[in-house]
């Protein structure tokens, strides 16, 4: 465990600190500290940052409710930047969405983008907000919510046939169909993949679940 006082900070007296939501590992926000808010950061569990435009310290979310509970803080090998591992209430940006970094530079287009479920939930975003014709995203969003729930029943029913004949290939494919109607379904309702995460990483799932199958018995 490093001491404080091992920390390289700048000529301001500051250290960057790297935000990072312990659920889903995606970037939230670049921030400053100084010795005096990383000491509180670290006494309170709660992030507390330097702010250099209005020169004071700043506890996130204590005006917004936007509070971030640390989970834990690493620096790196020169000891002069740290990321700071959070579970977070609400957005991390003051814009409202749930990381600052949302505004693409650059694609490096011979890579490819690897597929994620955050970009899948994206393109579904963009799909209800511009309803591009002869899409079946579109045609969902277009018949509504009472649709889109038929639509997770039907496939829930396909997994369970497909499970139940023990058939691997069926079963993934089916799985698949499901989730994209859920995350049409989270769309609709207006449920991020974050809000999920969030939810999960907040319990213990295979104890609930098995302490459920106790109870009825």
């Amino acid at each position: 465990m490093l001491n404080i006082e091992e920390l390289k900070f700048n000529s301001h007296g500051l250290i960057p600190a790297i935000v990072v939501d312990a659920a889903t590992k995606r970037v939230l926000t670049l921030a400053y500290m100084n010795k005096e808010s990383l000491a509180i950061s670290m006494a309170e569990g709660r992030t507390c940052f330097w702010s250099r435009s209005r020169q004071e310290l700043w506890r996130k979310g204590e005006t917004s409710g936007n509070v971030q509970h640390i989970v834990d803080i690493t620096a790196d090998c020169d000891r002069d930047a740290l990321v700071v591992t959070v579970n977070k209430e609400g957005p991390a940006c003051h814009l409202g969405t749930d990381s600052c970094f949302n505004d693409t530079v650059y694609v490096n287009s011979e890579q490819g983008a690897p597929f994620s479920v955050e970009g899948l939930y994206t393109l579904l975003q963009g799909r209800k907000e511009q309803l591009p014709e002869g899409s079946y995203t579109t045609y969902l969003f277009q018949k509504g919510l009472d649709k889109i729930l038929k639509k997770v029943g039907e496939e829930s029913t396909e997994v369970i046939i497909a499970g139940k004949a023990e058939d691997k290939a069926e079963t993934i494919y089916e799985i698949a169909d499901l989730m994209y109607h859920v995350m049409v379904l989270m769309v609709e309702m207006g449920i991020s993949v974050e809000d999920v995460m969030t939810e999960l990483a907040s319990r213990h799932v295979i104890d609930h679940k098995v302490k459920q199958e106790k109870m009825t018995k």
